[in-house]
């Protein structure tokens, strides 16, 4: 039986605006891709990313221009090959991997995880803003044992400073998004250290990573944007200490898995991340993230709406996916 292929875009309203160095945002963007087969579908959800120059509509060309391949049948294995890493690849190995569970009657962290997967704990984001306003943010969200904080500007201090003040019990990721240079990268550093932080991503633009080979690293540094998939590890031994691992890089779970493993054998530390997408690009992420050290999968936590079914939050903690959502 022939499959069936569908293309669809989606908007979901962020509660109040997301704000990182790069910008604003106030609603996700995502393309989601249905694929049928034998009376089941499979969906996956990507998150097009203007820094890796991704649209909705730039991906959804690529999709439907592979869209026959995937009616005669393309398996997960070719589609490695026939996409690159990026948001396109992402959604249509969802989909292939939720299919493919729905058909064998069989879940998808039988193939993906070590033990029976559970609730994880996911980081909380606190948009970047003035120090008072990021201040206000992070009390709020002080019961959390786990806040990652957007900061990337000439003078984060204050900022690391007042949210590290409201919320003592909470540990803080800080993330740069390319925001730190080189000539404030060690203040920053060490402001980080004073204040306990536990990890910060991506402090400086990808392409510039070799400036940490020679600077101390007083908190463990974590890429971001400067690692993809696992051809990306080599190039950052001696400067990161861990990877954020996100499904909309690498292309998809089969590439995030094989990501994973390679970092763990590099000896590097793991974050499993994500774009601010729905329940359904978080789905699979959790499966990935049972073994992960730092989890950030609070997309949902973050919109005005999700999709329904949705993903179950308990306050911090994130449950697996429900076969009515995905795999």
């Amino acid at each position: 039986m022939a499959r069936s292929f569908r293309v669809d875009i989606e908007r979901f309203p962020i509660a109040g605006g997301f704000t990182i160095s790069r910008g604003t945002k106030t609603e996700a963007e995502v393309v989601t891709c249905s694929i049928g087969e034998a009376g089941y579908v499979g969906r996956g959800e990507c998150v097009p990313y203007p820094r890796y120059d991704e649209s909705q509509q730039s991906v959804s060309a690529v999709l439907e221009g592979i869209a026959a391949d995937i009616e005669n049948g393309l398996t997960r294995k070719d589609l490695q090959s026939a996409l690159p890493a990026g948001a396109a690849r992402n959604a249509v190995d969802c989909a292939l991997w939720d299919l493919e569970a729905k058909m064998a009657s069989q879940r998808a962290h039988h193939a993906v995880c070590r033990i029976l997967p559970r609730p994880v704990v996911t980081a909380y984001t606190i948009s970047l803003g003035s120090p008072e306003d990021m201040a206000a943010q992070a009390r709020q969200a002080s019961h959390r044992p786990l806040l990652k904080v957007k900061v990337g500007t000439d003078d984060d201090y204050a900022r690391i400073h007042a949210v590290a003040s409201v919320a003592p019990n909470s540990r803080i990721i800080l993330d740069a998004n390319e925001g730190w240079t080189k000539d404030n990268i060690r203040d920053h550093l060490l402001a980080a250290a004073q204040f306990h932080v536990a990890l910060v991503e991506q402090p400086l633009p990808a392409g510039q990573d070799e400036i940490l080979r020679d600077i101390p690293h007083p908190v463990p540094i974590c890429a971001d944007e400067s690692v993809h998939t696992a051809d990306s590890l080599d190039a950052l031994a001696g400067l990161y200490d861990a990877v954020n691992i996100k499904l909309d890089k690498t292309g998809g779970l089969t590439a995030a898995l094989d990501l994973r493993d390679q970092a763990r054998k590099r000896g590097f530390g793991v974050m499993v991340g994500c774009m601010v997408g729905s329940s359904l690009a978080m789905a699979p992420a959790v499966l990935l993230a049972q073994d992960a050290d730092y989890v950030d999968l609070d997309g949902p936590l973050l919109l005005a709406r999700d999709r329904s079914p949705g993903l179950r939050y308990s306050g911090s903690l994130v449950s697996p996916p429900e076969p009515a959502l995905w795999g």
